[in-house]
């Protein structure tokens, strides 16, 4: 029956390898069920906003597994959908004090009466239209036909420039490259610090079984880094400076709460019950559409589109699932993670949207839908067992060498760019380069998309460009010009 359903045969597959991918990219994205509400509820950056964590972590599971679930079974695509990293600190912290302005105006001027709506609701209220605006491009076809339009260049670009992309959330993940004032970034010069040696052990098991091409090489990695991790968090002193800092020991930064979430595994077990009363369906449908929220809704449109699009065509380029330039039931595809997007603000969470960590999976195998069946069951199971979850995502120099693994890998797209035609290579460059580079697979789009029909056209080669592309290019430079500044 599965093979029948999913083709699994015809796409060279079987169910094990399928659920070792889909294993694969969970525990790669594992980390959003931790990260997703600590930043919702402002535990992340210290600012209130009202939010309950223990709501919005179960809205992130159930929007995360409805997303993939349509994916897996509508679309039949190895391709994993949660809320989008990105969008939730542009949700906490631009998006609510404008809402907080809003309500502020509206108390003074009588029309909003005190204690009736808060800014959280009202950002839910935002996300849910911009949700169904990406359903509505999704169901016209208009999103299919700009997916249509990316040239065989550009898609390679952009499948390169996600596995830099890929890579470089790696290893700033595993701390290796950290901030640098007078260079952005640099390498750490803490080559004793635990999360490095969790990090490089890790990544030579990966490395090493890989090209022993034994099954489940990034899945064992990720095991073996696990093992080294709770070896050396209760093994090492924290004398050491390199030791004290590390939040191996500590839990001192966001990403890294490893300490607390053993410390609560071992407190309430690995079952925790659910709940979703604080958040569920308290979006304010009326406020969300006053005049000051409306670029908002078209920001987080654009975000979640272009996020979306790259994810996709970087992904199933990968696997080889693209079929004569063009992919099939892509419209299915883009339907999900609107759908998502919709269900997600009903629950209580911000933007879902494709995630490049199903790379992973692909790199493990995963060619069909049951990939992405795996991984929305396992973010089922992970809505009871969330200590277990919290504990497996709360470390991220864990899943760290598996993403420098797949990013490297994704590099050989570069191969397949038409360097001897400089105008198909410039624009598949810029979005090589703008995608890790501005740390956003939109922004890194929104570069070669304006320059590929400026540069096709100047340069006599119009006829290769399609017309939806010089709309899209006009598009986004009034986007940035007018509405993003």
């Amino acid at each position: 029956m599965l093979d029948r359903f999913f083709r699994l045969s015809e796409n060279g597959t079987t169910a094990r390898t399928e659920l070792l991918a889909g294993l694969t990219t969970f525990l790669t994205m594992a980390y959003i069920i931790v990260v997703q509400p600590a930043v919702l509820s402002g535990q992340a950056s210290g600012i209130e906003t009202g939010m309950d964590f223990k709501s919005v972590m179960t809205a992130t599971c159930l929007a995360a597994a409805i997303a993939t679930l349509i994916m897996g079974l509508y679309a039949r695509y190895p391709i994993a959908q949660a809320p989008g990293m990105g969008e939730n600190f542009f949700f906490v912290v631009t998006l609510l004090p404008a809402a907080a302005a809003v309500i502020a105006a509206g108390v003074q001027s009588g029309t909003i009466d005190p204690g009736t709506t808060s800014p959280w609701q009202i950002g839910l209220g935002v996300i849910f239209y911009s949700g169904v605006l990406f359903l509505l491009l999704s169901l016209l076809g208009v999103r299919e036909a700009l997916l249509d339009a990316v040239s065989p260049s550009m898609r390679d670009g952009i499948a390169a420039g996600i596995g830099l992309f890929i890579a470089f959330i790696g290893l700033e993940n595993a701390g290796l490259v950290v901030a640098a004032p007078g260079t952005l970034v640099t390498m750490s010069r803490q080559f004793a610090s635990p999360d490095l040696v969790v990090f490089f052990f890790g990544l030579l098991v990966t490395a090493v079984l890989y090209v022993l091409r034994v099954r489940g090489a990034i899945v064992w990695g990720m095991l073996a880094a696990t093992g080294l991790a709770l070896a050396l968090h209760h093994g090492l002193p924290a004398a050491c400076p390199a030791i004290a800092q590390s939040p191996l020991v500590t839990g001192s930064k966001l990403e890294t709460q490893f300490a607390p979430a053993e410390a609560a595994l071992c407190r309430e077990g690995l079952v925790a019950m659910p709940t979703l009363a604080p958040t569920l369906l308290k979006l304010d449908f009326v406020h969300s559409l006053s005049r000051p929220m409306i670029p908002f809704i078209l920001i987080f449109l654009f975000m979640v589109l272009f996020d979306t699009l790259g994810t996709l065509i970087g992904v199933t380029e990968q696997a080889g699932l693209i079929r004569n330039n063009k992919l099939p039931r892509a419209k299915q595809a883009l339907v999900s993670d609107a759908i998502g997007t919709v269900a997600g603000a009903a629950l209580g969470t911000s933007t879902v949207t494709s995630f490049i960590e199903s790379a992973a999976g692909v790199q493990q195998g995963g060619r069909t839908g049951l990939t992405a069946v795996v991984v929305a069951g396992l973010f089922l199971v992970a809505m009871v067992l969330s200590p277990l979850a919290a504990l497996v995502g709360s470390y991220p120099p864990i899943t760290a060498p598996a993403l420098v693994v797949v990013g490297s890998l994704m590099m050989r797209s570069v191969a397949k760019i038409d360097w001897d035609n400089y105008a198909e290579a410039l624009p598949s460059f810029l979005i090589l380069v703008g995608i890790p580079l501005s740390f956003s697979i939109a922004d890194g789009l929104a570069l070669g998309f304006i320059a590929y029909p400026l540069v096709k056209l100047l340069a006599g080669q119009g006829r290769d460009v399609k017309w939806l592309m010089i709309v899209m290019a006009a598009v986004l430079l009034g986007y940035f010009v007018f509405v993003r500044a």
